[in-house]
């Protein structure tokens, strides 16, 4: 759940890093880029496995509002920790292009969500596996089983169709909604958070744009600006069973920049320092994953011709001198939006996840001199 009443991070004066920002301060930043989410809350009490209580959801990133399948985009894969259920990976590794719908959701979920994103393709597309090839779809998760029925597996093939209609450009709803209505991220409540930066007109004016599903972080390692926050603010339920640090989190990147998958690759890899800024150690049991995409080009399905024409970064240090810095900005301003944004939330068997106290946070980053308390000069 998102309350108008919770500001993101930068309604504080907090600016991580120093890169403009694009219009939403967010993935659909970048032009074409559409996000739609699909919540489920259901329920209270006692976990009974399989029935509930929920608290999940899915989110689906859409590259471009046109047929994916048809017209793909040029895309790259990083794994940072391997302890995930990522689906489709594979092929975006060795073919480099995206070709559906980016869903996230919760880990017992990603069969049933993928099957929603193949209905979807087929019925656009009633050749494939018939008269052309199959589809590749992807879905990243992770775990919200402390707040959420995981076994009950409650997001539906209908729930991703919803996603993917609802889908639009402009603001993207923040905190516990679709794919991060159960997750958590340094002991508090986490969910979906999103930024982007904008690089300067001389390079380019290319835009950069993060989207995170965030579930990682032990309490005493948050850091905000570089203050260590987690030693001084702590979640009531600190020390739980979920607060070992382990978790995952899902990374979305998207640019306009034209890049060969190798190059999107390379800035799939610097999303983990966007996410160190903030406290993450990539635990042993914490899935860490990122996934990114340019909406440059479009790549056929099928070709009319071999050979053709393409618009590629032909300096690449000094584009990257740019893009690097924009990634790691991103994603770290991501996470803290999710924090800033997401409310608290009661799950399963009365487990919480309690919003991130704002004032506490800001009397904290005061004594860092990071920002002004009411009446300071």
């Amino acid at each position: 759940m998102t309350s108008p009443f919770r500001p993101r991070v930068r309604a504080w004066g907090l600016v991580p890093g120093g890169l403009s920002t694009g219009p939403a301060n967010g993935i659909t930043d970048v032009a074409g880029v559409r996000v739609g989410h699909t919540t489920l809350i259901a329920d209270e009490g006692p976990l009974s496995p399989g029935r509930g209580p929920v608290r999940t959801g899915v989110t689906v990133v859409l590259p471009h509002g046109g047929d994916l399948f048809a017209d793909k985009v040029r895309a790259a894969v990083h794994t940072i920790n391997g302890y995930g259920k990522v689906l489709g990976f594979e092929q975006v590794r060795e073919l480099g292009v995206v070709e559906s719908p980016i869903a996230l959701t919760n880990t017992l979920n990603v069969g049933l969500v993928a099957d929603g994103l193949v209905q979807h393709a087929l019925a656009s597309h009633p050749s494939i596996g018939v008269t052309t090839s199959s589809v590749n779809v992807v879905v990243g998760e992770t775990n919200d089983g402390y707040l959420n029925d995981l076994q009950g597996r409650h997001v539906r093939a209908q729930h991703v169709l919803e996603a993917i209609s609802g889908a639009s450009a402009g603001r993207v709803a923040e905190g516990a909604v679709g794919a991060g209505t159960g997750t958590s991220c340094f002991g508090w409540k986490g969910g979906i958070g999103t930024a982007s930066r904008v690089l300067p007109s001389e390079v380019g004016g290319f835009t950069i744009g993060a989207l995170v599903q965030t579930n990682f972080g032990r309490a005493e390692d948050l850091m905000i600006q570089g203050v260590p926050v987690g030693r001084h603010v702590k979640p009531p339920e600190h020390g739980a069973e979920s607060d070992a640090g382990d978790g995952s989190v899902m990374v979305v990147l998207a640019t306009d920049a034209p890049m060969s998958a190798r190059q999107i690759g390379r800035l799939c890899v610097r999303a983990g320092a966007g996410l160190t800024r903030t406290g993450a150690v990539h635990a042993h049991g914490s899935g860490d994953f990122v996934i990114g995409f340019s909406t440059a080009e479009r790549v056929p399905h099928s070709p009319e011709r071999v050979v053709g024409p393409r618009v590629s970064l032909i300096d690449e240090g000094e584009a990257m001198r740019w893009l690097f810095p924009a990634v790691v900005e991103s994603v770290e301003e991501a996470v803290l939006n999710a924090l800033w944004r997401a409310e608290t939330v009661v799950g399963r068997d009365g487990h919480s996840r309690c919003a991130l106290p704002l004032d506490e946070v800001r009397a904290v980053l005061a004594q860092y001199g990071r920002v002004r308390l009411a009446g300071e000069d």
